[in-house]
């Protein structure tokens, strides 16, 4: 069953937003929770990750400082809190369950249940 990803829009450069992602009709499973995000003509990139043993963190260095993944309490939906935001933030954003060792935490191809995206576009 596919992650569903929400919270997307269209605000101005310096603003906020925060995205969410939840797996329709079950908790997560896996290791872990990323957002990765595709802008137009680009290829996908890591955004940041939770993993649940310890709830650890990581995050692009684009995104360090600005962006902040969480999760709800039972593990239901993870949340990217964006602040600061920039034109170059604008792109699709995708949660994905990792189901990798640690080590392949910003690979893409170590995630599972992509969600169909949600377009998140910065004004100048």
């Amino acid at each position: 069953v596919q992650l569903q990803a929400s919270g997307g829009g269209l605000v101005q450069a310096g603003d906020s937003l925060r995205l969410s992602c939840a797996p329709s009709g079950r908790t997560f499973s896996n290791n872990g929770v990323g957002w990765f995000r595709q802008a137009p003509g680009k290829e996908r990139e890591f955004v940041a990750a939770i993993r649940w043993s310890g709830g650890y963190t990581y995050y692009a260095d684009s995104v360090k400082g600005r962006f902040t993944i969480s999760r709800a309490g039972a593990k239901n939906t993870v949340y990217l809190q964006m602040n600061s935001l920039k034109p170059e933030d604008t792109a699709v954003y995708y949660c994905a369950e990792h189901r990798g060792i640690l080590s392949t935490i910003r690979v893409d191809t170590s995630y599972d249940y992509w969600g169909q995206g949600t377009l998140v576009t910065v004004s100048s």
